[in-house]
């Protein structure tokens, strides 16, 4: 379930831009909140639209969210409201005034002021090109947004200056490389989500998350993928 919140004021652009991880107000973006540390907080698709920019946003983190951003208000004029607004999303022939999904074009089109699902199977859609789901891939406090994908889907730009976190996602974007991340394996079996991915030996290489038609979203030690991974009862194969 999402909301859509808006943030208005003449600031507005300027305000949100330097909060982000993605340059805003031009066109449909994917982006995220981060913590000072670089850590994921909340994931949105941000809209512009008319005097306003729409956040799209899991309703279980909409609220804490609006928080957040009212904290970084200091002398903006800028303000911070929820709506009344709703969403419908699919992957057929996209209607009239809809956008398409920012991050991947399998993900389809989304269409604001009306309800609704085409019946797409969202996860094997996930699964098929890594794509990682709020609260499920994306873990607030604990997730790093680049070993989550969030370049490849066009959800961080690098040239738009400051914003919270940024110190430490342009680190691991130019000094460092990346060690663990998330990617699709096959898997023999089924798992709970958040079920340890071990070793042959015993060893601890990762994380399994969403399952669908023999493949899965896995957060992986880059370095630990070989033969002999299991995940519970799973036979995970990389």
């Amino acid at each position: 379930m999402r909301r859509i919140l808006a943030v208005s004021g003449p600031d507005r652009v300027e305000f949100l831009q330097g909060l982000v991880t993605n340059r805003v107000g031009a066109a449909p973006a994917w982006a995220a909140l981060l913590t000072p540390q670089g850590k994921y907080l909340a994931d949105f698709l941000v809209l512009p639209e008319g005097e306003h920019l729409l956040i799209d946003v899991d309703a279980r983190l909409a609220d804490d969210l609006a928080r957040r951003l009212s904290m970084y208000k200091l002398r903006s004029k800028v303000a911070v409201g929820a709506t009344e607004l709703t969403v419908a999303r699919g992957t057929s022939p996209a209607p009239a005034g809809a956008i398409m999904d920012p991050r991947h074009e399998a993900l389809g089109w989304r269409l604001y002021g009306a309800e609704g699902d085409d019946g797409s199977d969202w996860d094997a859609i996930r699964v098929a090109h890594c794509i990682p789901e709020t609260l499920v891939e994306l873990i607030p406090n604990e997730t790093f947004i680049l070993e989550a994908g969030f370049e490849r889907l066009h959800g961080v730009d690098f040239r738009k200056g400051c914003y919270v976190g940024q110190e430490v996602t342009a680190r691991m974007k130019h000094k460092t490389e990346l060690r663990k991340g998330l990617v699709t394996v096959g898997i023999e079996g089924a798992a709970p989500v958040g079920t340890p991915v071990l070793m042959a030996d015993g060893r601890e290489a990762g994380v399994l998350y969403t399952q669908s038609g023999g493949r899965a979203i896995a957060h992986m030690r880059l370095d630990r993928m070989g033969d002999g991974l299991t995940a519970g009862d799973a036979r995970i194969i990389p």
